[in-house]
């Protein structure tokens, strides 16, 4: 399966560098990071959200956990949520389940990223499947995503 093609679009359109590494099939962020020797700090993950009856996409580095209420102080709400894949699965018709790429806006959905991400020069994510992974300079993700940056990291 090849990378998601409205992902495609937007970057050869958008003109950036960037790689795409196949590799054996994976599920969880921290596997897909040994899999392509990948710091799990590096690799970001994608964590489906429910804030009111809407979704927001949490981008996070995969050795991490969301911090429900750190969201639910940036965002200013309580009852925040993480998102099971049944109830998100048709937002991304194109992704395999669970593989979806940090680009909520080619999907009409809000992105927060947390700031440990953001302190890297670049920014490794799964391609939309479960084989393979796009590399590209976080400078080039935030200017095409225009993630809002916050911290809600949890090491615990």
């Amino acid at each position: 399966m090849a990378m998601v093609k409205r992902l495609q679009e937007i970057l050869d359109s958008s003109g950036v560098k960037y790689e795409v590494t196949p590799h054996r099939e994976a599920y969880t962020s921290q596997e897909i990071a040994a899999a392509c020797h990948v710091s799990g700090k590096a690799m970001a993950k994608v964590v489906m959200v429910k804030r009111g009856t809407g979704f927001v996409m949490a981008v996070l580095p995969a050795a991490c956990k969301v911090g429900v209420d750190r969201l639910e102080k940036i965002f200013g709400t309580s009852g925040i949520t993480i998102a099971r894949e049944h109830e998100f699965a048709g937002l991304f018709p194109d992704c395999d389940t669970g593989a979806m790429p940090p680009f909520g806006n080619l999907y009409g959905l809000e992105v927060y990223l947390d700031e440990e991400l953001a302190n890297h020069q670049r920014i490794v994510f799964q391609a939309g499947n479960h084989q393979e992974l796009v590399t590209m300079s976080y400078a080039d993700f935030s200017r095409l995503v225009q993630p809002k940056v916050a911290e809600f990291c949890s090491h615990a």
